[in-house]
């Protein structure tokens, strides 16, 4: 059985949350765990990925950074927004104990929140061409990967009760013709860390793995 960490944090600063991920990457690689999963909220912050997407953001540079801050990342994709209201899981696991196949690891993130929502009763699932979990033609979980020597990092960004007005300040994703939703917006009002708790039993599932709690201390 897989062995895999947790560390569950609350609202965390974009580049602290960086800084915890490649912590927890070097302590993977040194075999400390297969995994170890990272879920958090971020302050308000927009994220371009590898594919680009200054070109999606719809108003001036200068009053969007009156709203958020936003970096250049790693991972693949193009422009999103994190904020409060929203979990960000980042796992951080070596795929050699599961399978070195990038096209199966983004469907298995895909497959925990198509279960998660299964839970609530809502039918959720993909679209062909873009990644990500989506309710009807609107997406409620955003993905994006960065893997280096089979240890991945970055992962999904999930809408429990997020402002969803931050999306209308750019085209997410750079996707034009869709929309964006959170659980809220389809009805379902709960506390985002039982949300939270839910996903991470998703994982434990899909990833047939053990799942322990870990601290930011054991990263040291």
């Amino acid at each position: 059985m897989r062995e895999v960490k947790w560390i569950k944090l609350g609202v965390t600063p974009y580049l602290e949350a960086k800084d915890i991920q490649l912590k927890a990457r070097e302590k993977v690689k040194q075999g400390f765990a297969d995994g170890i999963l990272i879920t958090l909220q971020h302050p308000p912050v927009f994220t371009v990925g590898s594919s680009g997407g200054f070109d999606n953001i719809l108003i001036p540079m200068d009053q969007l950074k009156k709203k958020a801050e936003i970096y250049e990342v790693e991972r693949g994709g193009n422009i999103t927004f994190h904020g409060p209201g929203q979990i960000v899981a980042y796992p951080v696991f070596n795929l050699e104990k599961w399978q070195k196949d990038v096209h199966l690891y983004v469907n298995m993130l895909e497959e925990v929140v198509i279960k998660l929502l299964s839970d609530y009763g809502i039918a959720a699932g993909r679209k062909q061409k873009y990644t990500g979990v989506w309710v009807g033609d609107e997406k409620i979980c955003a993905l994006g990967v960065a893997i280096r020597h089979w240890i991945t990092w970055h992962g999904i960004a999930f809408n429990v009760n997020t402002d969803l007005n931050f999306f209308h300040l750019i085209n997410p994703c750079g996707i034009t013709e869709f929309g964006v939703t959170s659980l809220e917006k389809l009805g379902i009002v709960e506390n985002i860390q039982s949300v939270t708790d839910k996903m991470v039993e998703k994982f434990r599932e899909v990833f047939d793995m053990d799942i322990e709690e870990m601290t930011l201390q054991d990263l040291k």
